[in-house]
Formats: structure tokens, sequence, C-alpha cells
């Protein structure tokens, strides 16, 4: 059975050959349609999205696995904001995941089995891995500084930086970088996407200072931090419930 920490059986799909989907092009045909009902139906959830973040991910059962990440977020109330996840900003950015992020209120009202789940934002704020593309510090401040202090639980469906072609097995739990050795990420990695965006993460990180994280940091959120474990899904078979006969 599947397991998000092992690489899926051998298929067209896990193949790595090439960084597209897999499929044919979209047809003329359908891509009129497709604009047409576009301008007909409301698309509201998506549209309630006024958050743009980029940052960076770990795997929770491998922090060597570091990636790109593009948070596009819906802010439901002051505590709770719920995210979808792309591996980048371009019209061709394809959907890796989902996160959750809660407040510190909301956070602590969780129990300890549940908090294991989630991570911190408050390093990667303050070493600016955390960014706001395209806008200025200033007017993101107030935000970041709500950011610092909540925790997010991410749930990563795609692996396309094994070269996965689809969403191939189970989510992956990611983790937030952290200032340990697994957490910090790579120099080239940053690089990498300071050169894409246009931005200096080192001059930006001058600019966090006096960002602070929770008032009282729950040790059991980062929880691969302190115990050196972390978690992986294992798809098992299981009896169905019958409450309810079939027909």
């Amino acid at each position: 059975m599947a397991s998000s920490d092992k690489v899926p059986v051998a298929c067209p799909a896990s193949s790595g050959e090439g960084k597209e989907p897999m499929g044919d092009p979209t047809k003329t045909t359908t891509a009129i349609l497709e604009k047409g009902t576009a301008m007909m139906q409301s698309m509201k959830p998506i549209r309630q999205m006024s958050l743009h973040v980029c940052s960076f991910a770990c795997y929770s059962h491998d922090p060597s696995r570091q990636i790109e990440v593009h948070i596009y977020g819906h802010r439901v109330n002051q505590d709770f904001l719920q995210c979808a996840v792309y591996d980048s900003s371009s019209s061709k950015a394809h959907l890796i995941g989902i996160e959750y992020i809660v407040s510190e209120k909301l956070f602590e009202s969780l129990t300890p089995e549940e908090q294991k789940l989630w991570h911190s934002h408050d390093y990667e704020i303050q070493m600016a891995l955390l960014v706001t593309p395209r806008i200025p510090e200033l007017v993101a401040k107030p935000e970041l500084k709500n950011l610092a202090k909540s925790y997010g639980k991410f749930w990563c469906t795609w692996q396309i930086d094994r070269g996965d072609r689809l969403p191939l097995g189970v989510p992956s739990l990611m983790v937030s970088p952290q200032d340990v050795n697994l957490g910090r990420i790579k120099a080239e990695v940053v690089k990498k996407r300071d050169e894409e965006h246009g931005i200096s993460t080192e001059a930006l990180k001058r600019s966090r200072e006096g960002i602070c994280g929770p008032e009282k940091k729950n040790l059991v959120a980062d929880y691969w931090v302190r115990f050196r474990k972390g978690f992986a899904l294992d798809v098992v078979e299981t009896d169905m419930k019958n409450t309810a006969p079939f027909p």
C-alpha cells in the first residue's frame, strides 16, 4: 500500500521525464467553453483569497527535501486562514497542497496529539524566508506580525520535486524552516527564489527586527525539532462501516 515516505511504484506518471503534468494539450473548444462558463459562475470561494506569501517548506519525514511554496490564503476570521499552496506564482503553477493557519489562541485550544501536526511561523518570518511578493514591507508588516504568532498545518498532495507528473500516493505532512541543521534552507534554494522575484532576503531580514513569535512558544509544535521524529502516512485496508446497509 502507498506511504508518504516511499517512492511510488514505477509508472509513466512517476518517471520524472519532463516537468509538465501528463495529458493532451487543452483543446480550443474546451478553452472557449471554460472562458464562457467562468464569466457566468461566481467563483466566490476563490475570489476570497486576498493573501499571497512565498516561503519554503520541508517534508516531515525527510527535512532535507526543501521546496519553494506560494501560499494563497482566504481569511475566514481573525484567527483562522485557509490556503491553497502552489509551486510557483505563474499561470501554469501546480496546486501541490493545502495549509490551514490558526492564531496562537486557537492553537492552544487543540489537544497535544493534534498540536504535533502543526508548525510555527516566527523563524521563517524573522529570517525573511517568508516574503510577500510585490507588497512593500511597510504595508506587509502588520500581517507579518500576525503570522509570526500563528501556527500552520500543511499537507502536500503532490510531491512535484520528486519528479511526479501527477499527484501520486498519499499526502505528506510538511514542516516549516527552523534554526536547526536540517531546518535551515539551503543557500542556493533561497538565492534562486530571490533572483526569480527580484528581492534580497538579507536586506529584508534587517527590516524584520522586532517581529516576535507567540507569547509562549508551544513545545509540542515543530515536534521534529525537539524529538527528531517526523510523521508519515500509510494507506491501510480497513473494514467499511456498516452503520447503513448498501442498497
